[in-house]
């Protein structure tokens, strides 16, 4: 393959990352509204720790596990954060 059908590739690859952050991140939100619900914390390090533990256990690489829980940690922290501003606006 040349350059450009790569990066044509990769371009594909971050529409569709895009629309599965979104998606998570909604979910996130209804999560949220059950934990509010409830009178559950925002932040469950259990799940987060068990969300890593799948994910390196299920990693193919190249990427190595180390880097895997970095990106989760940083897509789980952003929706932790939306759950926080969602939950004081309402």
């Amino acid at each position: 393959m040349d350059i450009d059908t790569i990066r044509k590739r990769i371009n594909q690859l971050d529409d569709e990352l895009l629309r599965i952050f979104n998606e998570r991140a909604a979910l996130a939100l209804e999560i949220g509204q059950i934990k509010k619900t409830l009178d559950l914390p925002i932040y469950d390090p259990k799940r987060e720790k068990l969300i890593f533990e799948r994910m390196k256990g299920i990693n193919p690489g190249p990427l190595d596990n180390a880097a895997i829980v970095r990106l989760f940690e940083r897509v789980i922290d952003e929706s932790r954060s939306l759950e926080r501003i969602r939950s004081k606006g309402k």
